[in-house]
C-alpha cells in the first residue's frame, strides 16, 4: 500500500478538509492560524499514491502535553489504515518532542474514531456536557512512552 506520512501545511489541510463531509465547521486557513498561533504546533498529511488524502494537526498545551486537535481521512480513501498512521506518527513525534501525555477529545457520532483510540491505549478521561449525547465531547489521554 502507498500511502506515506508528511509535515503538511495548512493550505493542505483546508485542501483536504473539504472531502471530509464529519467535520462540524467550515475549514479555513485564518481559524487554523488563528487556533494554531503561537503554538508549538505539528501538522500531518497523508499521501495515497501521491494523492492528499488525510491530516492531523496536534500543538502543546504544557511542556508535557499534547493536544490532538483535528484530523480526517477523504471519504474515497476510508479503511486503508490512513488514521491510524496519522496517530502513530503523531505520537512518535509527540514523545520526540518530550511530552508525556497526548489528549484528544472526540464525540459518540464517530464510533470509528472512538474505537481507533480505546484499540490504541487510549483511556477515558472526561466528559464534556453539551447537553447532547450526540454532541457532548469525550476527552481521552495516552500516556507516551518515556
Amino acid at each position: 500500500m502507498a500511502i506515506t506520512i508528511a509535515t503538511g501545511t495548512i493550505e493542505d489541510v483546508t485542501a483536504v478538509s473539504k472531502h471530509i463531509p464529519e467535520l462540524l465547521t467550515t475549514i479555513d486557513n485564518q481559524a487554523l492560524e488563528s487556533r494554531l498561533n503561537n503554538k508549538k504546533a505539528l501538522i500531518l498529511v497523508a499521501y495515497h499514491k501521491g494523492t492528499l488524502v488525510g491530516f492531523k494537526i496536534g500543538y502543546e498545551q504544557s511542556s508535557t502535553q499534547f493536544y490532538s486537535w483535528l484530523g480526517g481521512v477523504h471519504f474515497k480513501y476510508r479503511r486503508l489504515g490512513i488514521a491510524k498512521k496519522l496517530l502513530i506518527q503523531q505520537e512518535q513525534w509527540a514523545a520526540e518532542q518530550g511530552y508525556t501525555h497526548i489528549h484528544v477529545k472526540s464525540m459518540n457520532q464517530f464510533p470509528q474514531m472512538l474505537t481507533m483510540l480505546i484499540t490504541n491505549g487510549y483511556h477515558i478521561g472526561g466528559y464534556v456536557d453539551k447537553q447532547s449525547t450526540e454532541l457532548s465531547k469525550i476527552k481521552f489521554v495516552k500516556q507516551l512512552a518515556k
